[in-house]
This record gives structure tokens, sequence and C-alpha cells, in this order.
């Protein structure tokens, strides 16, 4: 598949993701991304970020493709059960948090836990970082097992965000560009 056969879907985490952020360079070079937007970025109540989600994806005109980012990947995944199958055809996640550990997250976003072990019902990959302070790597690893997703370890880089000095990101976008070429 090629980005202009879908309607990717970037679904930042908590705070949103900034100019810099791989996700908004992304969403301004493939001209079929756009980014679902939250009411509150910074006070993310789940059940309305997870509604937000499915009810943006459901519109959807072509193959949905999700780009998720640490809060926005828990959200993702709590909404996937609740699409449409077949509407989603494949999810690329990035630097989940560990909503379950009070160690990693801060408390106002720990109410997204618990983390959904179910399958995703689409293809999927996760990428991880070895020194993410809001998830240990094992734990991630845990997850992806859990999910049926492709794990890609993305060695020592933080969150990976801007902040981590992943502001573009290109190992991301081949990972990305080879994630979709795999999907029909």
């Amino acid at each position: 598949m090629k980005a202009a056969e879908a309607d990717i879907f970037i679904i930042p985490g908590l705070d949103n993701s900034g100019p810099t952020h791989w996700q908004s360079r992304w969403e301004d070079k493939i001209r079929s991304a756009r980014r679902i937007e939250q009411e509150d970025w910074s006070n993310p109540q789940m059940e309305s970020w997870v509604s937000k989600i499915i009810a943006d994806v459901e519109q959807a005109t072509k193959p949905a493709i999700l780009v998720a980012h640490s809060l926005g990947v828990v959200a993702a995944v709590k909404a996937a059960p609740a699409i449409t199958p077949g509407i989603v055809k494949g999810a690329f996640l990035v630097g989940m948090p560990n909503v379950e550990s009070d160690d990693h997250v801060p408390s106002h976003i720990r109410h997204f836990a618990p983390i959904p072990e179910e399958p995703l019902p689409f293809p999927s990959l996760l990428v991880a970082s070895r020194s993410d302070p809001y998830c240990a790597f094992e734990t991630a690893e845990h997850f992806s097992k859990k999910w049926g997703s492709t794990f890609i370890d993305a060695g020592e880089t933080g969150h990976i965000n801007e902040h981590s000095g992943q502001g573009p990101w290109p190992e991301g976008l081949m990972t990305f560009a080879k994630f979709l070429s795999n999907i029909n």
C-alpha cells in the first residue's frame, strides 16, 4: 500500500505533538494524513479520546492507517475493538507509555489503565526505546506480543519525540514506509 491509497490518522499523545515533532512533520509531508484533534490535550479524558478516535476513523473514505505516539497508542488500542472491522488496515504505534505504572507516567493519565492485552484486529508495529522514561522496554515488548504487533527496538532514543532528538525521525519514516508496503 502507498500512503496516497490510505487515510492516515495521526494520533498524538499528552499535550499534542508540536510543530517539530515527527508526527507533525509527517502530517505536513503526507497529503493523506490528518490529525485526530482532541478536546483537551493536557487533561485527557479516556472515554472522550477513545470516542473521538472511533468517530474520526469511521469517517475514512480509504483504508485507514493509524499512526499513534505515546498516550495516543493506548487510546488507539482501546478504540480498536469498537471500530467497524475492515476499516483499519494497520497501526504504526510509537513510544507507548505504561499508564499502569506510577513510576512512569503522571497521575492524571493513570485512568487510561488498564492497557488492553487482546490481539489487535489488524496488522500493527510497535516501536519502543530502551531509554523511554515513560515505559520500560520489557513492558513495551510484552504488550507488542499480546497485541500481535511486530516489535521494533529503536535503541536508546528516549521517548522518540523532539525532546529526545527525534524531530524529523527519518529512520521512523523509512520503517513506516516499509510497514505500509507490506499492507494489502
